[in-house]
């Protein structure tokens, strides 16, 4: 497992392998389908959008945090949700933010990957199950933005320390591990 450090440079994201196993440092920002439609919406309408989107790693996630003494806020459970769930909104909020990773499950849409490929972005594939684990690894969140969507949907900022094992599951030359695998079905290469 490689130790990678972000905010992440174009070339960054560009040299990071199909298939390599990475545990990332630095700024993590949180966001799920509330985020990505608000901000969008809020670009189409003029208003500022929080600058942490820019250059982002954006974590498919909605945490449950908890309020600890003082005010601040510290995640307790902070699980990948499944990013297809994003993929009609995805490519537009690539390109708008140039957005660097996304940490999710289950991968996304072509139309993402060709965002990925044309900005210089990866996903980093998380384990589903493991909420627990990855919590422990983001440190209290150093903010929130708009907070009003709720718990889920709220923009958590959170510094990583070794957040991982991460699978580079799509890299930025638009190669992925899940349509290696569905040609591989397609053409029956998997043996019991």
């Amino acid at each position: 497992m490689r130790a990678v450090r972000c905010p992440f440079s174009e070339a960054d994201v560009r040299a990071m392998k199909l298939g390599e196993v990475v545990a990332l440092s630095g700024p993590v920002v949180s966001g799920r389908d509330e985020v990505h439609i608000r901000a969008l919406k809020y670009i189409d309408e003029g208003k500022p959008v929080p600058n942490c989107l820019e250059g982002a790693v954006l974590f498919h996630c909605g945490p449950i945090m908890r309020r600890l003494d003082g005010g601040s806020w510290s995640p307790i459970a902070a699980g990948p949700t499944t990013s297809a769930r994003m993929n009609s909104l995805e490519p537009r909020f690539i390109r708008e933010f140039g957005i660097r990773a996304i940490i999710g499950k289950g991968g996304m849409s072509q139309e993402v990957v060709d965002a990925m490929r044309v900005v210089g972005c990866v996903y980093l594939a998380a384990t589903g199950g493991a909420a627990v684990s990855l919590a422990e690894q983001l440190s209290n969140a150093s903010g929130v933005e708009w907070e009003d969507l709720g718990m889920a949907e709220a923009m958590w900022k959170f510094e990583a320390s070794n957040l991982g094992p991460l699978v580079v599951a799509i890299d930025a030359g638009g190669n992925s591990l899940y349509e290696e695998v569905r040609k591989k079905l397609r053409h029956g290469g998997f043996t019991a």
